[in-house]
């Protein structure tokens, strides 16, 4: 009797981020990229104790020295240890890309939120300066700016941040757009809740996930363009270390040709990166995508 019950009893819904997390575990392309990209954070953070050797230490008696001995992937023209300057610049780099990313997604998400929710004239608003900065060109900007105030790590953040805020905007305008018509949020709003309950209780939940898409994207782009900022003179300046500038050594055929240990290490590390970021969005874009099946 007990186990016909059981029968006839519906099975338990799970829940929507179950089922997202699920969907997840089962993509081996997507976790192959979190993993990546967690080994790269955890090695650049821990690089103090993994490789503790001065990445900014000058040896005029080995420059350019090929890897092997005390200089696993050899030194650079001022006789520099590679290997440490390629942790210590993934520092750099990954900071300038999940911070950038981190406020460009924030700031967006809020003001995607603002424009669907409210409509009219804060709707105008935030559409057009939307698609006005969508037309900017990011790289000409940021050489603008560093020409007026210098190149430097804050720079960098703010300016991509600043940039990059606007996809994550129309995102999320679109995403309310279609949630706000929705039962339980006119329910709120008949029941009287204020704008910001409601915005913070229904509304950021909805838009979380497809902007959360957006930064793993943001991520990729911002360490792309750190590096080619750097490598053009307007990002990281030396001696801080950045996988950007150190591709600068790459500037000479000598070194292209004859000398890879310069300018490989820097360039596998900003291709797993962009990669295995691009693996994590879209294996976050499938899991939540609500026309998947169970």
């Amino acid at each position: 009797m007990t186990d016909t019950v059981a029968v006839l009893l519906p099975k338990p819904e799970r829940s929507p981020g179950r089922l997202a997390l699920r969907r997840y575990l089962r993509n081996p392309v997507a976790l192959t990229g979190a993993a990546v990209l967690a080994v790269i954070v955890v090695g650049t953070l821990a690089a103090p104790l993994l490789y503790p050797v001065d990445p900014d230490a000058i040896d005029l008696a080995g420059v350019r020295s090929a890897p092997g001995g005390a200089h696993p992937l050899g030194t650079d023209s001022t006789g520099r240890d590679v290997l440490a300057r390629l942790l210590a610049g993934g520092q750099v780099s990954l900071m300038v890309g999940f911070l950038s990313a981190a406020i460009a997604v924030c700031v967006g998400a809020l003001a995607g939120v603002v424009a669907g929710w409210f409509g009219g004239v804060a709707d105008a608003v935030i559409s057009r300066v939307v698609d006005i900065m969508l037309s900017v060109p990011p790289v000409l900007v940021v050489i603008v700016v560093a020409g007026i105030i210098g190149p430097s790590v804050p720079m960098l953040v703010a300016v991509i941040a600043g940039l990059s805020w606007p996809s994550s905007a129309r995102i999320a305008r679109g995403v309310v757009l279609s949630v706000k018509e929705q039962e339980f949020v006119q329910a709120a709003r008949v029941s009287g809740s204020g704008n910001g309950f409601i915005m913070l209780r229904h509304l950021l939940p909805a838009v979380l996930p497809p902007v959360t898409v957006a930064a793993t994207l943001l991520v990729s782009e911002a360490v792309l363009l750190e590096s080619a900022l750097s490598f053009l003179g307007a990002g990281v300046r030396p001696p801080q270390a950045s996988w950007g500038n150190m591709l600068t050594e790459a500037q000479s055929l000598a070194v292209l040709a004859g000398m890879p240990w310069l300018w490989l290490p820097p360039g596998i590390m900003i291709a797993l990166t962009v990669l295995s970021a691009m693996a994590v969005g879209d294996g976050i874009r499938d899991a939540i995508d609500p026309r998947r099946n169970r």
